[in-house]
């Protein structure tokens, strides 16, 4: 069910749970900013979730309330596990959800990392 972007950060929430190691998770990537691990219903051949370690709902809460370095080392972390993924060249798809519209179901930023198949189009055609 699609959450609020703007509601108050929930700190059970399923990411928050797994940032504190009460929850396995299968890690790629981890640095003071950012954690990344496989998603558990995986939509393409290779499908990694990357969260910030802050406590973000959404993209536009990040953006607003983040620190430079935190924005910064975000996205670097992001571009590191595209690129130890062997994604750049054949190209890969990133996605964040944001509220009920963008149909954002974690209330903590992550940004979806897609890669090993064609995509197809951006949205699906009605």
């Amino acid at each position: 069910m699609p959450i609020d972007a703007t509601q108050a950060y929930d700190d059970n929430n399923i990411f928050a749970r797994i940032l504190r190691g009460d929850l396995p998770s299968n890690p790629v990537y981890d640095d003071e900013y950012a954690f990344a691990f496989h998603d558990i219903n995986p939509q393409a051949p290779l499908h990694i979730l990357v969260i910030p370690k802050g406590r973000y709902v959404s993209w536009d809460d990040f953006s607003a309330k983040a620190n430079d370095a935190e924005i910064a080392g975000f996205i670097r972390a992001v571009g590191h596990v595209a690129r130890e993924n062997n994604l750049v060249e054949p190209g890969y798809r990133l996605l964040a959800n944001i509220g009920q519209h963008g149909g954002q179901e974690v209330p903590h930023l992550h940004v979806h990392l897609f890669g090993g198949q064609f995509m197809g189009p951006m949205l699906a055609r009605a």
